[in-house]
């Protein structure tokens, strides 16, 4: 059945709405029209590359690990380095200097502030995955964290779904604890159809509201349209915080320490084909006394209980998949939903302790993090480097950088009577989802204008051509795409990448070297001088503002 409502899709016989009631004047009474799909795109905060187990990881994720492998795993998926770049990328299709979050709100150096690229929040040139999709006939919703705007003009209500419960900022406490009850009080702001709400509902944790919150949405959404629901969980996100009896199910698994589980991952990664059985892991970067081995029995139990309630807190999200899927099911609507996966960045390795934001600082000095409260309302707990390597192996560094390690995601794609299925080793951005999914609808997203009104021109590709099998990959090797996130800057071209952290610019061919451990600078210099004039040339199309102080992040 699956395979059936897709095959004219996928042969290229989707259509605009317009023309294809054209068709139907011309066709018999009695042909069958293949129903437009339903599009369900999920995102999580912060997870790991190796966090789930159809990407090598030990944490139980059974509903993800049925959808990652009845469906394609991408594992050249690249997001931007944090969290609201990402989101801002993935709705509008465009580079998130273009798009409002050339940095994100929180972290804005001062040169930055008050320019354009620099908004915060979407700009009016900006037209969204589910102003395109809505305005094609479809039903369209999202519940989960937004972190695209505070004020009421930016909320999701405001740019295309017409049901939406989200948290406006980045993150808060998983069991709403920290509700904003003043203005300016430095609590968390959630809205409901475009109203601030006051109060949360009963037992809220954050992954249960999310998907409880979209399986009500689709419950009342037109069954006679198609529909796309944006499920955007803040878990792993910290604060690491989840229900007592999930932490339990993880009591003793991490015992042995960040560094022992980098080693089985990546074995377990190397195993099912997801990256080279001969790679070469870039080394773990901690600072002087923070290996696993200097760390005293004290520190050791502290960190290993908070792994186990990140594994959890995945867990649980895992499981609120589960419930979507069992309703989609129940409804008849499952076979024929096109369904991403795909986390916002690289695993989360900050020391919150050590930024200087005044919010996360006055939340992290009024928690009660002793060892056996981790995970309870009144924590307010991080998991760091260590861990965060354990699940970016074996690529370099994590959440902020540029790397590999910040910007390659777990993602994957199940779409109904695809042809390729299993694993894809191509490169793909955030920024093609508005293409393929827009496509996927009937929809065109190319061009500058939307409507009568100027818009920033889609810079993502479609995966449809790729999906179909009449395409070897999705980006051509020559086309260049630069990225810029607190100073740091990176370009990819084909399997060439230059980074820059803010020091110099080092070279790397990913497909021999995917770990980036071998700077090849110095032995390619004509290509390195390419492809910086290649950034450059990004940078300006852009907009990039180059922060005048230092990263405070991570």
């Amino acid at each position: 059945m699956r395979l059936f409502l897709a095959a004219a899709l996928l042969a290229g016989v989707a259509i605009p709405p317009v023309a294809l009631h054209a068709s139907r004047a011309q066709a018999p009474a009695t042909a069958p029209q293949t129903p437009r799909p339903n599009i369900l795109v999920i995102v999580a905060d912060d997870l790991g590359y190796s966090d789930i187990g159809a990407f090598g990881g030990e944490i139980r994720t059974p509903n993800l690990d049925a959808l990652a492998t009845r469906g394609l795993r991408l594992t050249g998926f690249h997001a931007a380095p944090t969290c609201s770049p990402t989101r801002s990328m993935l709705l509008s299709g465009t580079d998130n200097h273009l798009a409002g979050l050339g940095n994100m709100a929180e972290m804005w150096a001062p040169n930055q502030k008050g320019q354009r690229g620099y908004e915060g929040y979407l700009p009016a040139d900006v037209v969204t995955l589910a102003d395109r999709l809505r305005d094609l006939g479809y039903a369209t919703m999202m519940a989960g964290k937004w972190h695209l705007g505070m004020r009421a003009e930016d909320s999701p209500a405001r740019h295309g779904f017409d049901q939406s419960f989200d948290l406006a900022q980045g993150g808060g406490s998983h069991y709403g604890s920290d509700l904003s009850k003043t203005p300016g009080d430095g609590g968390t702001t959630y809205w409901e159809n475009g109203r601030q709400l006051t109060a949360l509902p009963a037992n809220f944790y954050s992954s249960d509201a999310y998907a409880g919150k979209l399986i009500e949405q689709l419950g009342r959404a037109d069954r006679a349209k198609p529909f796309f629901a944006y499920l955007t969980f803040t878990a792993p996100h910290w604060p690491l915080q989840a229900p007592v009896e999930d932490i339990a199910r993880y009591r003793g698994q991490y015992d042995d320490g960040f560094e022992a589980l980098r080693r089985r991952r990546l074995a377990r990664l190397k195993a099912l084909g997801l990256v080279p059985a001969g790679v070469t892991a870039h080394d773990v970067e901690l600072p002087a006394g923070e290996r696993w081995a200097d760390l005293s029995p004290e520190k050791r139990r502290d960190a290993a209980r908070r792994m186990e309630v990140y594994a959890a807190m995945v867990d649980r999200m895992d499981r609120n998949v589960g419930r979507v899927i069992d309703y989609l099911k129940r409804t008849g609507r499952y076979d024929n939903t096109i369904i991403l996966f795909t986390a916002d960045n690289g695993a989360e390795g900050a020391d919150l302790s050590r930024i200087e934001i005044p919010a996360f600082q006055a939340r992290v000095k009024a928690a009660d993090n002793r060892r056996d409260n981790i995970g309870t309302a009144t924590s307010y707990a991080w998991y760091g480097p260590g861990w965060a390597q354990a699940a970016t192996a074996p690529s370099w560094l994590y959440k902020g950088y540029t790397t590999e390690g910040g910007t390659r995601v777990a993602a994957f794609i199940d779409w109904p009577g695809a042809r390729r299925q299993g694993i894809s080793h191509t490169f793909g951005t955030v920024m093609d989802v508005v293409p393929t999914l827009v496509e996927a609808a009937g929809g065109d997203w190319r061009g500058a204008t939307y409507g009568a009104r100027a818009v920033q021109p889609v810079r993502g590709v479609s995966w449809r051509p790729y999906l179909t099998g009449a395409a070897a990959r999705v980006h051509s090797p020559q086309e260049a795409i630069g990225s810029e996130l607190f100073g740091r800057r990176a370009v990819r071209q084909g399997d060439w990448k230059a980074v820059n952290l803010g020091d110099r610019w080092r070279l790397f061919n990913l497909a021999d070297d995917p770990g980036e451990t071998r700077d090849l600078a110095a032995r390619e210099p004509a290509r390195l001088t390419a492809l910086i004039a290649a950034w450059d040339r990004y940078g300006k199309e852009t907009g990039v503002i180059m922060p005048s102080t230092p990263s405070r992040y991570p």
